[in-house]
C-alpha cells in the first residue's frame, strides 16, 4: 500500500498537545484502481463519527474508484502512535494533524509540503489565516486547513438575569460580578481556576500584553516570566487565592472537569470551546436559554487572546498514492463535506468562504466565538520544542504551584521560564 523513510521515531521526542478526543472504525470496499489509502483521523471531535466518515468514504470510493480505510485515533495516544508508526514504517496515507503537531512532523519529515498542489488548485487565498499560518514552517504548509476551534467565557445567563447582573467585558467587571456571586449564590462557584488548564489561563497572560515565548535568533526564549506576565498570572490565580471565586478541588482540574462542573450547575463562569454548545444542548435541551456564551473580556475592555487551535489534513511524506492522498484531503477540507464537518461539531471551517457565513451570525451561541476568532485569536508558540513544555505541563505546574502557595508568582513563573529555556535549548 505504501513506503517511507524509516529512523524517524528518534526525531520525533516531543510530546501530545490535547485537544479533543470516540470510536473507532474502517471502512472496506473494492476500489476499481486497485489503490486503497489508509486515513487517520482523531477520536471524539465529533460525536456521530461514523455516518460521517462512512459517508466520506462512500464519497471517495465512487469519485475515486480507490478504496479507504479509516482509522479513529485517541487524542492522547495519536503522538506516540505516529512515534511507533513511524519506526515501523506503517504510517497512513492521510491524517489528521492538530495545529500544535506541524512543526515537529515537518522537522521529522512525517507530513509532506503540500504547497504546491494547494497553489495549483487555487485553494491558497481561500485558507483562514491563523490555520495557514499554524501549518507553514519556512515558508512551505505541510497541511490543508480543516477546522478551528476557539475558546470563550460561558455564563449562566439565568442566574445573572435572576439578580439583575451584567456579563463582564472587563477583568474589574469579571471579578466584581465574580464577588457578588459569591454572596448571592454561596452554593456555586462564581469561577472556577483549572490549574491544569493551560488555555483557560492563556487569555489572561495575553490579555496583560504578554507572550509565552519568543523568537530569539535561530530559537526561543520564554518570557513567561516577564512584567506583563507576572501581571496576567496574578490575576488569574487571584480570583482563587484572594477573592475566594475558586475552589481548592479546582486546582488540579482541567478544561473538561471546569465543563462538567458547569453542566452540574456547580459553575457560574468558565472558559471552554465552541465544540462544547452542541455537547451542552443535544444532552440537554433545557441548557438552551440558560447560559450565554461572550469573548473573553479584555483586561480594559475589548478582547482577550484567546487560543485558536485546529486541525489540518495533511498527506504522509513517502504515500505511494501522493496524488490520490491529495484527492482525499481535498474532498475532507473543501465543499459540502468541510461545511458538513462545521455544522455538525461547531467547529469553524479552514476556507475564508465556508467562514464567512459563520462570521455574520446572529446565533447567540456562534457569534461570540465567530467574534472571538476574527478579532483575538492567537497561536502557540511555532516551534516543534512547544511540544515538549506542553509534555512536561510546565504551564501547569507553575499553576499549581501559586495555586497550592507552594510558591509566589514571579518565583513559579521564574522557575517556569528556566524550564521552557531549557527545553528551547535541547
Amino acid at each position: 500500500m505504501r513506503r517511507r523513510h524509516t529512523a524517524l521515531a528518534a526525531a520525533m521526542s516531543l510530546g501530545l498537545l490535547t485537544a479533543c478526543g470516540g470510536d473507532g472504525g474502517s471502512g472496506s470496499g473494492d476500489g476499481a484502481s486497485g489503490a486503497t489509502l489508509e486515513l487517520w483521523v482523531m477520536e471524539g471531535t465529533y460525536p456521530d463519527t461514523g455516518s460521517y466518515f462512512e459517508d466520506l468514504k462512500a464519497a471517495f470510493e465512487e469519485e475515486t474508484g480507490a478504496r479507504l480505510n479509516y482509522q479513529l485515533v485517541p487524542w492522547d495516544e495519536a503522538h506516540d502512535k505516529f512515534t511507533t508508526a513511524a519506526a515501523g514504517d506503517t504510517l497512513p496515507d492521510v491524517s489528521e494533524i492538530g495545529t500544535t503537531w506541524v512543526p515537529e512532523f515537518a522537522d521529522a519529515a512525517i507530513v509532506a509540503d503540500m504547497s504546491d498542489w494547494i497553489e495549483d488548485d487555487g485553494l491558497s487565498g481561500d485558507l483562514v489565516e491563523g490555520l495557514q499560518q499554524a501549518g507553514t514552517v519556512d515558508g512551505q504548509l505541510y497541511g490543508m486547513p480543516w477546522y478551528a476551534g476557539i475558546r470563550a467565557l460561558f455564563y449562566r445567563a439565568d442566574v445573572f438575569e435572576e439578580h439583575g447582573l451584567e456579563p463582564p467585558t472587563t477583568w474589574d467587571e469579571l471579578l466584581e460580578v465574580g464577588l457578588q456571586l459569591k454572596d448571592l449564590e454561596p452554593d456555586m462557584i462564581p469561577y472556577p481556576v483549572p490549574g491544569s488548564s493551560e488555555h483557560s489561563f492563556y487569555p489572561y497572560l495575553w490579555g496583560a500584553g504578554a507572550e509565552i515565548a519568543v523568537e530569539d535568533g535561530d530559537g526561543w526564549t520564554s518570557t513567561i516570566n516577564s512584567p506583563e506576565a507576572v501581571e496576567g498570572i496574578t490575576f488569574f490565580t487571584e480570583l482563587a487565592t484572594e477573592h475566594g471565586l475558586s475552589v481548592a478541588a479546582a486546582n488540579t482540574w482541567t478544561e473538561a472537569d471546569s465543563l462538567q462542573s458547569f453542566q452540574d450547575g456547580q459553575a457560574a463562569m468558565i472558559v471552554n470551546g465552541a465544540w462544547t454548545v452542541g455537547n451542552l444542548l443535544n444532552e440537554d435541551e433545557s441548557w438552551d436559554g440558560k447560559f450565554g456564551v461572550l469573548p473573553m473580556p479584555g483586561k480594559d475592555g475589548g478582547i482577550s487572546p484567546s487560543f485558536m487551535g485546529g486541525s489540518l489534513v495533511s498527506v504522509i511524506e513517502g504515500s505511494s498514492e501522493p496524488e490520490l492522498a491529495w484527492e482525499l484531503v481535498k474532498l475532507m477540507t473543501t465543499g459540502d463535506f468541510a461545511d458538513r464537518w462545521s455544522e455538525e461539531t461547531g467547529f469553524f471551517p479552514g476556507q475564508q468562504s465556508l467562514l464567512a457565513e459563520y462570521s455574520t451570525s446572529d446565533d447567540p451561541y456562534v457569534a461570540p466565538f465567530a467574534e472571538q476568532m476574527s478579532e483575538g485569536g492567537k497561536l502557540l508558540p511555532v516551534t516543534e520544542k512547544f511540544g515538549a513544555v506542553q509534555a512536561e505541563q510546565v504551564v501547569q505546574q507553575m499553576l499549581l504551584a501559586i495555586l497550592s502557595g507552594n510558591k509566589d508568582v514571579q518565583t513559579a513563573a521564574d522557575d517556569a521560564a528556566a524550564a521552557m529555556d531549557r527545553i528551547f535549548q535541547e
